[in-house]
């Protein structure tokens, strides 16, 4: 046991000192940080931060990646902007079919019209006399079914109605053949009125497609335009004002531009309005 003593207790100032003097260390770093809190934290602060930013190297893999990304999206919106020329193209062929077919309908109604002016003043001259015999009727009925078979042969007229004269339901054979023409022409002017009046609808349809189809193909094609230039700066949103409360805005997203703008277009009935071809 003595020769334990004497071996550990020569050690013990030594240790005594070097655990004093760590203590002391630990005292400054305190007090310095009970002094100057914001010194230490700006430096270790600055420090963590410095660690945690990721190195030129990631740097320019993410420009890289960024890059990459840039031209998928480019070479995707300039995919879609060709598709949607195709598209505008196409409905813009399809409503110059049907303003053609509106401008015959139109034509065809204006000849019916004026054969029905002109049987109408024939038939308010006297009648010539022809005797009521069964010849005659039967003549008479003879020439009604061949001008309702020859006009549902043209288009004229409609099966059910030429099954209608053929029939005599509402038809009178026994009338005059200046009269059943008059009576027959009408028929046919109002057909055609009707089918006149369905073409321009259809003419009107084709307009609006053609004109949200125009407005899509401009907004992909501008989007397309603008993926293949660097951003400099953020775009603007288009804002409109919101009635649901005073003073309140909200963004209007781009998908739905072009077919805000085109609602706001006048449709017309007939003549070539200026839809751009692609």
């Amino acid at each position: 046991m003595q020769t334990v003593f004497s071996t550990v207790l020569p050690d013990v100032p030594r240790a005594a000192v070097i655990w004093l003097a760590l203590l002391a260390v630990a005292a400054l770093v305190v007090a310095a940080l009970i002094v100057r809190p914001d010194r230490f934290r700006s430096v270790f602060g600055d420090r963590i931060s410095e660690a945690a930013r990721p190195s030129s190297i990631e740097l320019a893999e993410q420009a890289r990646e960024h890059a990459r990304e840039q031209s998928r999206y480019a070479q995707e919106v300039a995919v879609a902007a060709s598709r949607a020329a195709a598209t505008a193209e196409r409905r813009r062929t399809e409503w110059l079919a049907a303003q053609e077919e509106v401008e015959e309908a139109w034509r065809a109604y204006e000849a019916a019209e004026e054969d029905v002016r002109r049987l109408a003043a024939a038939a308010a001259l006297p009648l010539p006399r022809t005797a009521r015999t069964p010849a005659e009727y039967v003549d008479r009925e003879r020439w009604l079914h061949r001008a309702a078979l020859d006009a549902q042969w043209r288009k004229e007229i409609t099966v059910q109605q030429l099954s209608d004269i053929l029939g005599h339901r509402g038809w009178d054979p026994s009338r005059h053949p200046v009269e059943q023409e008059l009576l027959l022409r009408r028929l046919v002017r109002d057909n055609l009125r009707a089918r006149q009046e369905a073409a321009r609808e259809r003419e009107q349809a084709a307009w609006r497609a053609a004109e949200l189809a125009a407005a899509a193909a401009r907004s992909l094609r501008d989007e397309a335009y603008a993926a293949t230039r660097p951003v400099t700066e953020p775009r603007p949103a288009l804002s409109i004002v919101d009635l649901t409360g005073p003073g309140a805005t909200r963004e209007l997203p781009t998908a739905t531009r072009a077919a805000e703008t085109t609602r706001e277009l006048t449709p017309v009935a007939r003549g070539r309005a200026a839809v751009p071809a692609y």
